[in-house]
């Protein structure tokens, strides 16, 4: 039997839209055989609706068109992942869609409420399997979480299935695709039935779905392997003994597919919201240079706008290396000096600031003048501003609002800094962009003569590995000291992560390629006076 996965890029909302996607794929996999097509979890409408969930109005859109979309299927099965409201109940499910009508629905078990996931705040548990036969084959339909525990895949064998059928939105962070497996692989052994897991692709705000999907047989071995990042249609065959076989892609290394989670980021964000294009803020430093890299590879130079603000403290070599970096990408570029902007505003704060000496107001001061310079160009033009600032940044506060954080997107807002330099070594590999002296010169924020970042912050390295611990991990302090980070080192970052959660609040969405950003899956008190002992 011949089957397909549809590794789809829904627009959340465009419920019609996203039905004629599925229809296409169908389409598609029937002309190549296929009997049955897999689609991703809540495909029809997209993920995460969140509080779309809470209107009757969008469960009746879905259920009208998953009802037309049936109508128009024919030759093929196809399974389906919708919203479903039943009995003044609402659920998170699966149908199948056969001979013109909606032949069977799974409603999902197992609801997340952990990280980025709130789902018990919109849907009912389900609690019954789901099982359809196929050309004698009994197949069974979970739903994402559903085969995170055992019990609903349990369930299914118990009943008599034979394949496990899984529809996901599944977000990416960095390993995810290999922790998938893994946890498959635990069903497989469990129950001895192979696993078909389709996943979706795609951005939506801050999270990105990578893809990724894959076949499993009852061995718990890698049968098929889906590309990440971008939509496919993976063609499988199921042969006597129950093994679903097709192509296996190999996987291209963890800076690769970081990079194109966030190029795929920032192309769906800014398509998606049908902006006409991006400016952003250049200063001849690494990460505004990595964004520029971003912006060009996502959507073309003739979509990204880049504008230089140099102050009396910008090295020469910043303006030579961002002009430099300007000519290879072929972006628009404009240059506006605000050094004069700058002393007006000395000039008017001059009486009120008498006596007082220099210190980072000043430093701010410019950081406002490029921001509201850069919001100018958004406005005038429609272009979104990305930011440019990177999550060792957002984590002790290294930014300035209204400045360096104004702007509607945050393409490094979950990247680390030691990670910047590595996905722009492999951008650089891909073909040079970024002018090498960016990469190898010291970090400076040019606010101030002689600056640089580590002036007021530990090595990136250190921070870094700090923040893993802390934020990613959960790690209490002393466990932290305990692998060998100094002491002051560890309180100090803590320190400044507790007392910037005001400005963290405050920033630009941002894309997520951790499993904790400082996103949906990170909420902390800005109002508090526990501080971390032990």
């Amino acid at each position: 039997m011949k089957l397909a996965i549809a590794q789809i890029n829904s627009v959340l909302g465009d419920v019609a839209g996203n039905a004629a996607k599925i229809l296409q794929f169908a389409d598609q996999a029937r002309q190549q055989d296929a009997k049955l097509l897999l689609t991703p979890e809540l495909g029809l409408c997209g993920y995460p609706p969140e509080d779309l969930l809470l209107r009757d109005g969008f469960y009746n859109a879905c259920a009208r068109t998953l009802s037309d979309l049936a109508g128009k299927i024919s030759g093929i099965a196809v399974v389906v992942g919708h919203p479903h409201e039943h009995g003044g109940k609402h659920y998170n499910a699966a149908s199948l869609l056969r001979d013109g009508v909606v032949a069977a629905t799974y409603l999902k078990q197992e609801l997340p409420n952990y990280s980025v996931f709130d789902e018990e705040r919109y849907f009912d548990h389900g609690s019954e399997p789901c099982l359809f036969e196929m050309e004698g084959i009994r197949f069974a339909l979970n739903i994402c979480a559903d085969v995170w525990e055992p019990e609903s895949a349990r369930q299914a064998c118990d009943a008599g299935a034979q394949v496990l059928l899984v529809l996901n939105a599944s977000p990416y962070a960095m390993g995810k695709l290999e922790w998938r497996q893994r946890v498959i692989r635990e069903r497989v052994a469990e129950t001895g039935m192979p696993v078909i897991y389709a996943n979706m692709v795609g951005g939506q705000d801050e999270l990105i779905f990578d893809g990724g999907s894959f076949a499993m047989d009852r061995n718990g071995e890698l049968t098929a392997q889906c590309t990440v990042m971008e939509e496919a249609l993976a063609m499988l065959e199921i042969h006597g003994d129950l093994r679903p076989a097709g192509e296996i892609i190999a996987g291209s290394g963890e800076e690769a597919d970081v990079y194109r989670a966030l190029c795929l980021g920032v192309r769906d964000y800014i398509g998606k919201n049908r902006f006409p294009g991006v400016v952003l803020g250049l200063s001849g430093g690494i990460d505004s240079a990595l964004t520029l890299a971003i912006a060009v590879d996502s959507l073309g130079a003739d979509k990204v706008r880049a504008l230089m603000l140099p102050s009396q403290y910008t090295a020469q070599i910043s303006l030579d290396d961002s002009r430099e970096m300007v000519d290879i990408l072929g972006v628009h570029y404009d240059e506006i000096p605000i050094e004069a902007m700058f002393q007006s505003y000395l000039v008017a704060l001059k009486s009120i600031f008498a006596g007082m000496p220099e210190d980072t107001t000043e430093e701010n001061l410019q950081a406002r003048i490029r921001g509201n310079l850069l919001m100018a160009l958004s406005n005038k033009f429609g272009s979104l501003v990305l930011t440019t600032g990177n999550k060792s940044e957002m984590t002790v506060g290294y930014s300035t609002l209204y400045g360096d954080m104004a702007g509607g997107f945050a393409v490094l807002k979950d990247v680390s800094k030691t990670l910047v330099y590595r996905l722009a070594r492999y951008r650089n590999s891909l073909g040079r962009v970024i002018p090498e002296r960016i990469i190898s010169r010291p970090p400076s924020a040019e606010l101030r003569a002689d600056q640089t970042d580590q002036d007021s912050l530990p090595p990136y390295d250190v921070l870094d590995a700090i923040m893993a611990c802390y934020v990613e991990q959960n790690l209490p302090i002393p466990e932290i000291i305990a692998r060998g980070y100094s002491e002051a080192d560890v309180r100090r970052v803590v320190g400044l992560i507790r007392i910037s959660e005001y400005k963290r609040r405050q920033s630009a969405v941002g894309i997520r390629v951790t499993e904790r950003s400082y996103g949906k899956d990170w909420r902390y008190p800005i109002t508090v006076r526990y501080q971390d002992s032990y």
